[in-house]
């Protein structure tokens, strides 16, 4: 799916937007909507079915939500089928094998598991999609009448399967009447390439030595092995994530549509809090609206502020994976979440905030290593080799990595502050025509080195075409 993202982008996308900018309005919502279901087949011709049945059950049951507007059983009727279709599609072709193999486990039974491969970005058009028919019952926003622009919301091939995750409320004036200029096309390919630097040139050349590490005798690595391996991957995924949700964005504003953000700098955050509302934002705010504030989110005392906060965490690590990996590693977040609320957070308040993030960041990245070991056991030994369970604290593969990479990973921690951007403000602010005569020229060489780079890769993975 990563060749076909990209070959889709580099061969198709200048046809599709050369249309697109000289179609009468009325039909760009089709283009969009063709384009999509032609992107998502060409990685996945099956599965498309089931995006399509999808978007036909929620498109159905958002009409008779409205149809039925005096009628609050009648709507809460097709808004159960909807969330019931959605979550059902998530548990059959997400969560199936997991649950098949728990009970199998439990209750020493042998049912077949028939291992349904995973959809790709069903996650992600099934939460959007689903926000839809919710926020239509709540009455929050207008039905959307025409399928071709419900689908063509559903299915925007910019963040289809990797985020960020829009909700219809984001994008519900621009579905019918958007606008596309100059200044929201450089703005949107300054964006997109923006952030394809970032996946090419740091996710995936960092993203190597996780690979590497990853693959070696937790029990036998010296600790710093442990520690640059689990830092690559903290810099790996964030850079591919926040890169694919910078391109999604560059491409939604070229079209005329407004993205939300869905990273600000995350790892200068000051408290395991302030991390969640900078990283994978749309997710959380997903998750805080259709779930935290309905369960009650902190109106009912303190101790159902912990159960809600619990069950949210839960959740989303449960979205991101079918193990308990991903399960306990939303818990981890959780408590510590709840622990800042108790008091932790107060006191980080007053203390200096390098140390402050330090604190942060370095919580965030024992988070990782149960994000992204196979096994519960293969966590828990790599957090060991971390501390020194091997007996050496660094070895000669520590050395090597070291001494190879040190200006990547140098490279990867100054691009997750904000200092280039403001350093760029800074001189664009003392000399505004210096930077509007660079940057043209400056994206198009980043977009040349970018496309040279993908031409010879073996290695490109997308991190959340997974989830």
């Amino acid at each position: 799916m990563v060749f076909s993202s990209l070959t889709f982008i580099y061969y198709f996308l200048p046809a599709v937007m050369l249309l697109y900018f000289f179609m009468p309005a009325k039909g760009r919502n089709a283009l969009i909507l063709a384009s999509s279901l032609f992107f998502y087949a060409w990685g996945e011709p099956v599965y498309i079915v089931i995006m399509i049945l999808s978007t036909a059950i929620d498109y159905t049951a958002g009409r008779f939500i409205a149809k039925y507007d005096n009628d609050n059983k009648k709507r809460t009727v097709f808004l159960v089928i909807s969330v019931v279709m959605n979550i059902s599609l998530l548990m059959v072709f997400k969560y199936g094998s997991f649950f098949i193999a728990n009970i199998n486990s439990i209750f020493n039974t042998s049912i077949n598991d028939p291992k349904l491969p995973l959809p790709i970005g069903i996650s992600f058009y099934t939460f959007q999609s689903m926000s839809y028919t919710i926020d239509l019952y709540l009455r929050n926003i207008k039905v959307q009448k025409s399928f071709a622009g419900f689908s063509a919301y559903v299915t925007l091939f910019p963040q289809l399967v990797a985020g960020p995750i829009v909700r219809y409320e984001h994008v519900a004036n621009e579905i019918d009447r958007r606008t596309v200029n100059i200044n929201k096309i450089s703005f949107g390919i300054g964006k997109f390439i923006k952030g394809l630097a970032k996946k090419v040139f740091l996710a995936n050349n960092i993203g190597l030595i996780w690979t590497q590490v990853k693959e070696m005798d937790y029990t036998e690595i010296s600790a710093a092995t442990a520690w640059l391996g689990i830092l690559a991957f903290a810099f790996q995924i964030y850079f591919d994530f926040s890169g694919y949700s910078d391109m999604a964005v560059g491409l939604g504003k070229m079209l005329g549509f407004n993205f939300p953000k869905n990273f600000v700098y995350p790892y200068m955050s000051k408290s395991i809090s302030e991390f969640w509302r900078r990283w994978h934002i749309t997710l959380g705010s997903w998750f805080k609206s259709y779930v935290y504030i309905p369960l009650g989110g902190n109106k009912k005392g303190a101790a159902r502020t912990i159960v809600n906060t619990l069950i949210v965490w839960l959740l989303t690590g449960f979205w991101h994976g079918a193990s308990w990996n991903f399960i306990l590693w939303g818990l981890y977040f959780g408590i510590l979440i709840i622990i800042e609320r108790a008091g932790l957070g107060k006191l980080l308040r007053k203390l200096p905030a390098p140390v402050c993030m330090l604190y942060t960041f370095l919580l965030v990245v024992f988070g990782w290593v149960l994000f992204d070991t196979d096994t519960l056991s293969g966590g828990i030994d790599y957090i060991r080799a971390m501390f020194g369970s091997s007996g050496v604290f660094i070895d000669s593969t520590a050395k090597y990595i070291l001494g190879t990479n040190v200006f990547i990973y140098l490279a990867a921690v100054f691009a997750s502050t904000d200092c280039f951007t403001k350093a760029v403000e800074k001189i664009r602010i003392k000399n505004p025509m210096a930077v509007r005569c660079a940057a043209p020229a400056a994206g198009i060489a980043v977009l040349l080195l970018c496309t040279a780079y993908l031409v010879n890769a073996s290695y490109n993975p997308f991190l959340y075409f997974r989830f």
